[in-house]
């Protein structure tokens, strides 16, 4: 991992905002602590943030609110930290673009084993592929309808990419939680699939056409047209 990975950390409790470092120290992170949306906006302003871990209640404000500014700006994986296990907070948390969530209290293990795996390097390709209004560039990462620039989550590119890779064939949804999320799928709710995909559709369709398909029981598949 190289040197200049930093990582921002907005919580907060203290300890938690300590035990976080701690749990990561051995893994080369630099750190960023927050305790505030104040601080955390600051720290987005004059610093390179490579991973945020983003609590969901904070003295100034809430966590989900501020991820809908973060994703007007900026594109780095974000993992939300919650006291809530409830569906709805989840659901709402990866609506507003989280790349992924830990409820508390959670293991270290699996903090360290969920930051490594939204700071692993995406595989490279070449792959540059059209159709419709759509301009797909998976090799710069640069997506564009109409010529005009797409704002895609993390997740959602990976869940581009490999529909868009199989194109006319059916993805089983097990196989894109495997793939999207790394292989980490003992850490994701199944929902979370469906609710990226809706949001994928949602950015990509305007209503006159069909790209993404619902195989009922099955997965999805990229349409061809």
């Amino acid at each position: 991992m190289r040197e200049t990975t930093r990582i921002v950390v907005v919580e907060d409790d203290k300890k938690m905002n300590e035990g976080i470092r701690l749990a990561l120290k051995q893994e080369n992170y630099i750190f960023t602590a927050c305790r505030t949306l104040a601080e955390a906006r600051d720290a987005l302003r004059t610093q390179k943030t490579d991973l945020m871990l983003l609590d969901v209640n904070l003295p100034d404000g809430n966590g989900i609110d501020f991820l809908g500014e973060i994703r007007r700006e900026y594109c780095m994986p974000v993992i939300l930290l919650t006291v809530n296990d409830m569906e709805m907070d989840i659901v709402m948390g990866l609506e507003a673009g989280a790349n992924d969530y830990i409820t508390k209290p959670f293991s270290l293990m699996v903090l360290r084993a969920r930051v490594a795996v939204q700071l692993r390097p995406q595989k490279e390709g070449s792959a540059h592929f059209t159709q419709g209004s759509l301009d797909l560039d998976f090799e710069k990462m640069q997506f564009y309808q109409n010529g005009r620039p797409l704002e895609l989550s993390i997740t959602e590119q990976k869940l581009l990419k490999i529909l868009c890779e199989n194109r006319g064939a059916t993805v089983k949804r097990s196989h894109l939680i495997d793939m999207v999320w790394s292989g980490e799928r003992e850490f994701v709710d199944e929902h979370a699939l469906t609710v990226a995909v809706n949001r994928l559709r949602g950015k990509l369709e305007d209503g006159k056409r069909e790209y993404i398909k619902t195989v009922y029981g099955v997965g999805y598949a990229w349409v061809m047209q």
